[in-house]
């Protein structure tokens, strides 16, 4: 019954009051300690300020710019003025993790020399890039948007970081577009050259045929008829003969007049469509759009914004006063216990 009074007594609100009265000159001493240690460990001759720049940005539409411009008929996905959605997002951040970037990047401003690392070393390039994982940051904002955060220890080059990532994602994904692009375009201009040239053949063929005196089967065919019927009832062998000569020559080239004249409709109305094609895959091989939309740019930060001081000092005090508690309740515990097996001990 004692036992379970004392137990009921030592969860009592009243106890822990007594508790932090009793002790409260060493926890006190203890939270100034821990509070002017992490102030003077967190100033910058232990370490270094960084400042903050970030460039916001929402993705544009993944289109061809033959498709959003050159067609009558572009659906709302192919508007270049159309913001991105959840999957060109994803492709920004993809793209903006990649080592194209980081390598161009780290050429760009010799971030080797600048976060101080020995060029000499086996692991020069396993430390370089954990720093700038440190230090650069790609993510997605609750609004969709895509953000770059730069930290650097000056301001003007974490902003020009930013702002220098942000046009890379222009041109590291044009140019990922374009080698498709230029390869669709290689394809139908070859095709395009081939069918050209098919047609400039019938046409010098349908020439040298003209130049035979075969322009019109048909219409020839009838004229040249008539004409032969009148030469005969007149007895007119000479304008028999010369009729005769026409009429021969068009039998014998009509039927290649007929197929070649069937043969460049054809090939005309094909190579109007090729041509179609053809102009809408050179610009996309030979024109860039940007993919992005920029919300904001960097600037140079002011204020620093690693580390933050204040919160240091919190979170240290805090923990040291978390700590220091522990640590007395373990002792009464233990010194309680003791002085329990002495009495009992002086009693047997």
């Amino acid at each position: 019954m004692t036992n379970e009074v004392k137990k009921g007594e030592d969860f009592d609100s009243s106890n822990l009051v007594i508790f932090l009265y009793k002790w409260r000159k060493p926890m006190l001493i203890v939270m100034l300690v821990a509070a002017f240690s992490s102030w003077f460990f967190s100033c910058p001759w232990f370490i270094t300020p960084k400042f903050k720049s970030t460039v916001v940005m929402f993705p544009a539409t993944s289109s061809s710019i033959s498709k959003s411009l050159l067609t009558e008929q572009a659906m709302k996905e192919q508007d270049i003025t159309a913001f991105g959605e959840d999957d060109q997002a994803e492709q920004l951040l993809q793209i903006l993790n990649s080592n194209k970037i980081r390598d161009k990047v780290i050429s760009k401003f010799n971030l080797m020399n600048h976060y101080g690392i020995d060029s000499t070393s086996s692991y020069k390039y396993s430390t370089l890039y954990k720093k700038y994982e440190n230090n650069i940051s790609f993510r997605r904002t609750e609004f969709m948007a895509v953000q770059i955060s730069v930290y650097d220890e000056d301001p003007q080059l974490a902003a020009d970081i930013a702002n220098t990532i942000a046009s890379l994602l222009d041109t590291t994904k044009n140019e990922m577009m374009r080698q498709r692009s230029v390869k669709g375009f290689q394809v139908v201009e070859a095709e395009f050259n081939n069918m050209k040239a098919e047609k400039d053949q019938i046409v010098d063929s349908l020439v040298a045929l003209g130049n035979l005196g075969v322009n019109d089967v048909e219409y020839q065919s009838q004229v040249l008829n008539q004409q032969y019927a009148i030469a005969l009832m007149n007895g007119n062998r000479t304008a028999q003969a010369a009729l005769q000569k026409r009429l021969d020559i068009l039998g014998k080239y009509g039927g290649i007049y007929m197929a070649l004249k069937n043969a460049l409709e054809f090939k005309t109305e094909q190579l109007i469509l090729l041509e179609t094609k053809y102009k809408q895959a050179k610009v996309d091989a030979e024109e860039n759009l940007p993919q992005k939309f920029i919300v904001s740019d960097a600037f140079k930060a002011e204020k620093k914004s690693y580390p933050i001081r204040w919160l240091i000092v919190l979170v240290s005090t805090v923990s040291a006063l978390f700590m220091t508690v522990i640590v007395i309740m373990v002792y009464e515990k233990i010194t309680a216990y003791n002085a329990h097996k002495k009495f009992h001990l002086g009693q047997s």
